[in-house]
């Protein structure tokens, strides 16, 4: 689809109106995408994060996502979105489906037209990548979504092939 595209690259240096982060419940900060997306919005995105409303704890709970001013980023938004962990679900396909599609929707509530998307769950939650790939891909497919821009940063030639070969294989 001429709307999805992928990339080996740095997602903290897209330029696009939201840029999707692969949080923790927490929304402050981590390892993986959201360690490089904290430091690299800087001290700004920490402060917006603080903002949003605790819950139980949480700010953003499994499946779903919130959005945030954007900081140092080339970015309007950062939408922080929490993924699975792979083996703690039942069922982690409809959890970072929902993940995906709450990102998604708050992209269009906020009228974006470029997402810069990360492979969600796919670090330490350990979300198995061509799983993880089909699944994002199937939620980006929807018609809902068609007038999005939706490029996924992916980290290494490796990971670059698993989605690529999803991609290929779903149109």
């Amino acid at each position: 689809m001429q709307n999805i595209l992928l990339i080996n690259g740095d997602i903290t240096k897209a330029r696009v109106d939201a840029i999707v982060n692969a949080a923790n419940t927490r929304m402050l900060g981590g390892g993986g995408v959201d360690g490089a997306i904290h430091r690299a919005a800087g001290p700004e995105l920490l402060k917006a994060c603080y903002e949003v409303k605790e819950v139980d704890g949480k700010r953003c709970p499994f499946g779903d996502a919130r959005i945030t001013s954007a900081g140092n980023l080339n970015a309007r938004y950062v939408i922080h979105t929490v993924g699975p962990i792979y083996d703690k679900f039942a069922h982690p396909e409809a959890v970072l489906a929902s993940a995906y599609k709450q990102s998604l929707d708050l992209a269009l509530e906020h009228d974006c037209k470029t997402v810069a998307l990360p492979a969600i769950s796919c670090g330490v939650y350990g979300y198995p990548p061509a799983e993880a790939a089909q699944v994002a891909l199937a939620v980006c497919r929807h018609d809902k979504y068609q007038s999005l821009i939706m490029t996924f940063y992916l980290f290494g030639d490796e990971m670059l092939a698993i989605w690529q070969s999803a991609l290929n294989n779903g149109e």
